[in-house]
């Protein structure tokens, strides 16, 4: 199945669950909690407010090599909206990928999604786990700090 062919289909408007492709083109659900929608307008508000030179999107759909994975939240330049509009899926990762990780996710997922978010071509990918902690990664690996000085606060309640 392609991407284009879930996003035409009536079969799968307004559903209540996340859904990719894996590399073979089949679909894969992760259910969503209103806690994690919560996190993704926490998250989007923030780089909206740090970030002044782009703009910030839930759900934004990425041609990975494994397939089409979805960034809870994702930061593109203007520079990435002049060159890659909203085309969907991305062809090129931005250049913030966010994952929020739902309780069914493990943290071989989570990284994994992580390296597939950087080949893809974004300069970060953060992880937000559920005990308000959060990875930050470049291409170099696991960073202390964002690269793009934000220090997010995760409200776990």
């Amino acid at each position: 199945m392609q991407w284009a062919e879930i996003i035409d289909s009536p079969y799968f408007k307004n559903l209540p669950f996340k859904i990719e492709l894996n590399r073979y083109g089949k679909i894969e659900m992760t259910p969503a909690s209103n806690k994690h929608g919560r996190l993704q307008s926490h998250i989007s508000a923030l780089l909206e407010r740090k970030l002044k030179k782009g703009e910030a999107l839930t759900e934004c759909s990425i041609q990975t090599t494994e397939g089409v994975k979805v960034a809870d939240v994702a930061w593109c330049s203007k520079a990435f909206i002049k060159q890659y509009g909203y085309e969907t899926p991305y062809s090129r990762a931005p250049e913030i990928c966010i994952e929020i990780v739902s309780p069914c996710n493990s943290k071989e997922e989570m990284n994994n999604k992580a390296q597939l978010y950087l080949q893809a071509g974004a300069e970060e990918t953060w992880i937000l786990w559920e005990n308000g902690i959060v990875d930050y990664y470049d291409k170099t690996g696991k960073i202390e700090l964002s690269n793009y000085g934000i220090n997010v606060t995760i409200p776990v309640k």
